[in-house]
């Protein structure tokens, strides 16, 4: 299975175009859209969502990734193999999280490049086709050169950013903050508003503010029945603070 992960939307030809090339190449690989309105531009952000996704995905699965803005420029295109998965796309930070999570993860530089690659759409190119070259033969081969998957982290990212990762239809705020790791009587601020804790949106009165830890694992703030990314100005790349002790902070309205 082939699963696109991109910045690109479903407006215009791209996501169609890289289906095309799969299929060309690989008929019978069954090609899912994960997602298509990843982080645009923003591969720390992009990256730490992803690899919060990765344990959702079915064993042996593809990941074709791209959140490129420096597609065309010198940085490597590569294939990640980690949790039983592959990986493909620009070496810019986009795998970091899922390297640092993994210490048995292994990485291949993508050597093979096709006859024709344009400088702006690597996706439909180069690792669409890598992609299903890897469907049609599982495992490294003669395209590909091993390379220090060391090389694929970045050592001054956090490994959980404490900021807004993705915001949802709803207004929703995913954070890179791993909710494992938060108390419950933690308070978290965002949008310079302290927010506490709650299990669920039923459980609170509409337009009220809160954080739970969503379905990925991940600290998520949202107002009940209201969009919280307009009601606490948030953006991606919003900062959040985690207080350890919310006793004395109320809850905002």
């Amino acid at each position: 299975m082939i699963l696109l992960y991109t910045d690109f939307g479903f407006n215009g030809p791209y996501v169609g175009a890289m289906h095309a090339a799969i299929r060309e190449r690989a008929p019978t690989a069954p090609v899912i859209d994960l997602m298509h309105d990843a982080p645009r531009f923003a591969p720390r952000p992009a990256g730490r969502l992803l690899a919060a996704l990765v344990p959702s995905l079915p064993q042996d699965s593809i990941v074709v990734a791209v959140i490129d803005p420096g597609v065309g420029t010198d940085r490597r295109p590569v294939v990640v193999e980690a949790f039983g998965r592959l990986f493909v796309g620009p070496d810019n930070g986009l795998f970091d999280g899922i390297v640092r999570r993994d210490p048995t993860a292994r990485a291949w530089e993508i050597a093979w490049r096709p006859a024709s690659l344009s400088n702006s759409f690597h996706g439909r190119d180069l690792f669409a086709p890598v992609a299903a070259r890897l469907a049609a033969a599982p495992g490294p081969n003669d395209a590909l050169r091993s390379v220090d998957p060391a090389g694929i982290c970045r050592a001054d990212w956090p490994a959980d950013p404490p900021e807004v990762i993705y915001l949802d239809d709803f207004g929703n705020a995913m954070t890179g903050l791993d909710g494992g790791s938060i108390a419950d009587a933690a308070v978290i601020e965002a949008g310079r508003t302290p927010l506490t804790y709650a299990r669920t949106f039923g459980e609170l009165p509409k337009g009220t503010p809160f954080w739970y830890r969503n379905s990925v694992g991940l600290v998520e703030i949202a107002v009940s029945s209201a969009n919280a990314a307009e009601h606490l100005g948030l953006v991606i790349g919003s900062p959040v603070t985690v207080r350890a002790d919310g006793s004395a902070v109320q809850r905002a309205r």
